[in-house]
């Protein structure tokens, strides 16, 4: 800390009770000076050498008899007119950062100027604050801490103003130059290590981070790190990801942690001015960098808790819809207020989610017009941020279909506000499906139909399609198109498998006769082989048909030796009537299934063998 020194002579004001101050000397003192609730017991000559004020208020009191003399509303109160008497009796006193703009306050109310004494108090504080204060980093924040307590007369005497502005030109310095001690307690970019003075340009770029001022500035009322902040951003010279640092750490800096002390009496206002202050000073939202998602949505969580105006929270709104993507559902969690019955505010999303689908079809109409010609690897960037959300909308449906406040209708809505292409996989909505019909048993059935149709079966993956085929709660038609679906899925992998082996074995062959013989000769072993397999796998149907139809008369009997006992008994009756289907219709089944994904699983002809051994008869059952 910069300090400076006036005065030779050693101190002699001395302090009798807490309300009296006085010079001890052989001469006595000839006039009072009332500061506030101090009395001053002074000598006239020295103090009206320095000071023009003081040389008025003697005339006037010599006029009234009195030799009492008030000083009211004092700028820095009696400390601060200690230092100007001390100064006049030439007496030590030692300016520094934490009184120095009292004194200059104090000097400038006393009228101590060049007029009255050449090298007078106000000029030597100007001295010290020009060439010491204003070019340290911490004194001159510490310097504008202490304005705040002397306001109109700092503002007046341009003390804020030179303040701020080398407060942001500090910030506006390259990290190389910067030779001065800060405060940087959140992450260190260089870990343990000292910077020499023979170090590289690179070793001390790497040491000193491009935020390094952000949690100096932090200690600032709000008022001024506001008009800190703007100067900063003024300079033009900042990059958005610091300024959105800077916001981050003062919020969790003066923000409280709980709701509670959030929305107390004691504290509202000053949080609600707080959050709006800081939504205010938030990058531009034409610029990419700048505050994270995570961090927005938490500034409106707490905007909506301690009601922010409207247009705060809109503007929040929007910066987060731009990168949405980038969110997490904990995030979005966002508390529901009166008179929404709902634990959390889906409306809010259901906004936020309504203006990132906008974004992005602007964004794709636009690429439209400029004829913006990319490539395949572009495509699949561009995609990303659907995927993101995709996810992320299905990860916040599971975790609201816990509600049971979260009505049907909102969940359809939700669900479908973004493409089908931005779910390429459907477990998350699944697995939100589910959830819902669990923590709503009274749906009606076609409420279930519908909310189920938002799924699509083709798009579950092989342990999402096993726990759907077991899921009691879904309805029946869904239970048998999962089914349908895996079987088909199955049929497919086998035969490109096959498909696959046939290719390999055709592309072995050579020019020479005897290994085209071999080839010729392994060929038709394979088909041969590939025979006695397909009849072998024909007969342990029957076999697995015949061993159900025993199971389904004898249905309280408990068989350990069939596999089919791993599922309910619906999949297990669902899954011999789709085993028997393909026996009975042998070819037709064949040609079924590779157009499957166009037909409807949910109508059967499964075959019905009598006791008597007659001939099958075929029926068609509708199962709903």
């Amino acid at each position: 800390m910069k300090f400076m020194k006036l005065g030779s002579k050693p101190d002699a004001f001395q302090a009798e009770g807490s309300s009296i101050r006085y010079v001890s000397s052989e001469l006595a003192t000839d006039v009072i000076i009332n500061v506030g609730e101090v009395k001053f017991y002074l000598h006239k000559f020295p103090l009206l050498s320095k000071s023009n004020c003081l040389q008025k208020l003697v005339v006037k009191a010599n006029e009234e008899n009195s030799d009492e003399i008030h000083l009211f509303d004092f700028p820095g109160g009696s400390k601060a007119f200690e230092i100007c008497a001390k100064f006049c009796y030439g007496m030590i006193v030692t300016l520094n950062a934490y009184n120095v703009v009292a004194a200059r306050c104090a000097a400038e109310y006393l009228e101590m100027t060049e007029t009255i004494d050449r090298g007078n108090l106000i000029f030597k504080i100007e001295v010290f604050l020009n060439s010491s204060i204003f070019r340290s980093w911490k004194d001159s924040i510490i310097v504008l801490q202490t304005t705040k307590s002397l306001l109109p007369w700092s503002e007046d005497l341009k003390v804020v103003g030179r303040c701020i502005d080398s407060i942001a030109s500090k910030t506006s310095v390259d990290p190389v130059n910067i030779n001065w001690s800060y405060t940087y307690n959140r992450k260190l970019a260089v870990p343990e290590k000292v910077v020499e003075a023979e170090a590289t340009y690179q070793d001390r770029l790497q040491s000193v981070p491009k935020d390094w001022w952000v949690e100096d500035i932090c200690e600032l009322e709000m008022d001024l790190y506001k008009r800190v902040m703007i100067a900063v951003k003024s300079k033009g010279r900042m990059d958005g990801n610091v300024i959105g640092e800077a916001l981050k750490t003062y919020a969790i800096r003066w923000l409280p942690d709980s709701i509670d002390a959030l929305v107390s009496n004691d504290h509202y206002r000053r949080n609600k001015y707080l959050v709006e202050t800081i939504i205010c000073l938030l990058p531009s939202e034409k610029s990419v960098e700048g505050c994270s998602c995570s961090f927005l949505l938490k500034l409106l969580k707490v905007a909506m808790l301690v009601g922010a105006n409207e247009s705060a929270r809109e503007d929040l709104v929007c910066r987060i819809s731009i990168k949405l993507d980038e969110a997490s559902v904990d995030d979005l969690l966002i508390p529901s207020r009166s008179p929404q019955t709902t634990i959390y505010d889906v409306e809010l999303v259901q906004c936020i989610v309504n203006r990132f689908v906008m974004n992005e079809k602007c964004k794709v109409d636009m690429a439209i017009v400029e004829k913006d010609e990319k490539g395949s690897c572009d495509f699949v960037l561009a995609r990303g941020p659907w995927l993101n959300v995709g996810k992320l909308i299905d990860g916040y449906l599971a975790e609201v279909a816990r509600d049971p406040n979260f009505i049907f209708s909102s969940f359809i809505e939700l669900s479908q506000s973004i493409p089908e292409s931005a779910r390429p996989i459907h477990d998350g909505l699944y697995r939100a499906i589910d959830i819902y019909l669990k923590e709503h048993p009274n749906l009606i059935k076609a409420e279930k139909k519908k909310i189920c149709g938002l799924m699509n079966v083709k798009k579950l993956t092989m342990e999402a399609s096993m726990h759907a085929a077991q899921n009691e709660r879904l309805p029946l038609r869904v239970v048998v198109q999962v089914l349908f679906f895996e079987q088909v899925r199955a049929t497919s992998s086998a035969a490109q498998s096959l498909k696959n082996n046939s290719t390999d074995a055709s592309n072995s062959t050579t020019t020479n006769t005897e290994e085209e013989w071999d080839n010729k000769t392994v060929s038709e072993n394979c088909k041969s082989l590939r025979k006695q397999m397909n009849q072998l796998k024909l007969k342990d149907e029957g076999e697995l048909v015949k061993k159900g139809r025993q199971k389904s008369i004898k249905r309280g009997s408990k068989n350990s030796k069939s596999g089919a006992q791993l599922l309910p008994s619906r999949s297990r009756r669902i899954f011999s009537k789709l085993w028997v289907h393909k026996k009975g219709s042998s070819g037709e089944n064949r040609s079924s299934e590779t157009s499957a994904s166009s037909q409807s699983p949910t109508s059967m002809i499964p075959v019905d063998n009598k006791s008597s051994g007659s001939s099958s008869r075929h029926r068609r059952h509708s199962i709903s």
